[in-house]
């Protein structure tokens, strides 16, 4: 049976944004949660040599993200980037760079013919098993 995970639609909305906004480049950031509940959205500056085709988290940004999680009794959730210009699904690049193998691994497509398309993924060593992404309306 497949994890089903619930956003808040305002993160989801956020997120969705952020793209949206640097449509040239990769976003990326970290998502706080309080429990199971997704709560806090951190943007980090992408600095990647090539931000276009790949992300990697500024570590003051961050360093300055987690610590505000802590201060505000929030846990890592999630790790999400942007594929500007392909599908939503993790590259092989994605798979080596990844540093929190506990964290879920949330990828907005920009290639996708008008329509943004999100979706989730859980580390399982070298490889990932997606979830199913529900928003939640409340």
């Amino acid at each position: 049976m497949t994890e089903r995970v619930t956003l808040p639609r305002p993160l989801v909305i956020s997120l969705l944004h952020q793209a949206q906004s640097r449509p040239e480049f990769e976003v990326c950031g970290l998502i706080g949660a309080r429990g199971n509940v997704p709560t806090g959205l951190y943007p980090i500056e992408n600095v990647a040599s090539d931000p276009r085709h790949r992300f990697c988290l500024d570590p003051k940004g961050q360093i300055e993200a987690m610590r505000t999680m802590r201060e505000r009794g929030e846990k890592l959730f999630a790790v999400y980037h942007s594929h500007p210009s392909a599908s939503p699904f993790p590259s092989a690049e994605d798979m080596t760079a990844i540093a929190y193998p506990e964290a879920l691994i949330l990828i907005i497509s920009l290639n996708t013919k008008g329509t943004l398309q999100m979706r989730g993924f859980r580390p399982q060593g070298c490889t990932a098993e997606e979830v199913t992404l529900a928003v939640e309306e409340s």
